[in-house]
């Protein structure tokens, strides 16, 4: 297994070390955090609910700003002291109690986090030549799923024992992770900080298609959420499937991912190609919304037949279009201005995060299979918009080069 995950070694092994010894924590307190804050911290419900709304309304209005001062400070000393920072914050939920003092914690970690994303990022930009930065952010991507799994099932043993000292053991292993992951990378190349003049501080708000990219992949990585959220809910109330199936696809989409990630990044090293990957990706979650949608209507044997049909679709297609998206943010962005462009790309993801849940417990679980096929259609109709944006965002750089060639 780790000789499918890890790169040879050199700069590109360090990142996916430091990306596993991240997802490793990331992957215990992903999984127990709504439980800790509600049984340790004795938060109701509603009131975790307020504290995680409010501390992603945060991230989101503060990621461009957090993206421009990784490209005018140097995005290793913005990664390197963020982690650092989220090693305390979290060990400081050990003496966290209410709702006051857990928004304030959360709030600053959640900045501090998106900050190390938003550098790490820039990072790759910067240390990795433009050919191959699909193919070893495919790398990152399959280390990540290994070893957030692997945090996952450690969870399990938490929530298993179910004891205080378990928790708090969690939670201080999380720390240790965040810890490690800033000193890990002050042996990562330096990036020299891009000087204030090279361009406007937030050059990104005028750059329109860019901002149509992130828009319309923000609304395609929403099919993440139909994983999580939606098929447990649609496999319980509309099908005749076991409750379990809702675990064997995650674990489907786990293994998936691992195995395939870094072939599905080959032939995505131009943006043509790449924006034909990403409507590919979104075509197969399409196929697969119409997959699930057959299974309210048959027997056991067929709808986890038909489930299991439906996950592989859909894991491929999330890797395809992983790929091609990857290519996409790092070439439609200029180099003076990596980390506000992929601060702005985060954001729409957090938009689609935002209203999709609602919207997907609507469509499908009130509405059954035509909500399915709904969805499936519209992922159809923004995958096949990705070529003609992605070359609008082609010809719109083209024009700009000379300008800023001769500024």
């Amino acid at each position: 297994m780790l000789t499918r995950i890890l790169p040879p070694p050199g700069p590109v092994r360090l990142l996916t070390v430091i990306t596993m010894v991240m997802s490793l924590g990331q992957g215990l307190w992903m999984a127990i955090n709504a439980i800790y804050a509600v049984t340790m911290v004795h938060l109701t419900a509603g009131q975790l609910g307020v504290s995680l709304g409010i501390s992603a309304a945060l991230v989101l209005m503060s990621s461009i700003p957090l993206g421009h001062l990784a490209d005018r400070t140097g995005p290793r000393s913005v990664q390197m002291w963020s982690f650092l920072s989220l090693a305390p914050l979290t060990a400081g939920l050990l003496f966290v109690h209410g709702f006051w003092s857990y928004l304030l914690v959360t709030s600053v970690q959640g900045l501090a986090y998106r900050a190390a994303n938003n550098a790490r990022k820039a990072m790759i930009a910067a240390n990795v030549p433009q050919k191959n930065r699909a193919h070893v952010m495919a790398y990152i991507r399959a280390a990540l799923n290994a070893t957030m799994a692997i945090g996952a099932c450690l969870s399990g043993l938490v929530l298993a024992w179910g004891e205080r000292i378990g928790y708090q053991g969690a939670v201080l292993f999380t720390a240790l992770c965040f810890l490690v992951t800033g000193l890990l990378t002050v042996k990562e190349a330096p990036v020299p900080p891009v000087p204030a003049s090279a361009g406007a501080a937030f050059a990104v708000l005028r750059d329109v298609p860019f901002l149509m990219f992130t828009a319309l992949d923000g609304l395609l990585v929403t099919h993440a959420l139909l994983l999580d959220l939606v098929l447990p809910l649609w496999v319980i109330h509309h099908t005749d499937a076991p409750r379990w199936m809702s675990a064997v696809i995650l674990l489907i989409n786990t293994a998936f991912v691992v195995a395939f990630q870094t072939r599905a990044a080959r032939g995505t090293g131009d943006l043509r190609s790449a924006s034909w990957a990403s409507l590919q990706g979104a075509g197969c979650v399409a196929v697969a919304c119409l997959v699930f949608a057959l299974t309210s209507s048959t027997g056991v044997i067929a709808a986890v037949g038909l489930l299991v049909v439906g996950a592989l679709l859909h894991a491929l297609g999330e890797i395809r279009q992983a790929a091609g998206s990857w290519t996409i943010t790092f070439d439609l962005a200029p180099d003076h201005a990596q980390g506000q462009y992929q601060g702005t790309y985060k954001m729409g993801g957090d938009i689609g995060k935002m209203f999709a849940p609602a919207l997907f417990a609507w469509l499908i679980i009130d509405h059954g299979t035509i909500g399915w096929i709904v969805l499936g259609v519209s992922y159809a109709v923004l995958g096949a918009a990705m070529p003609a944006v992605v070359a609008r965002g082609v010809r719109s750089r083209a024009a700009a080069e000379p300008a800023q060639a001769t500024a």
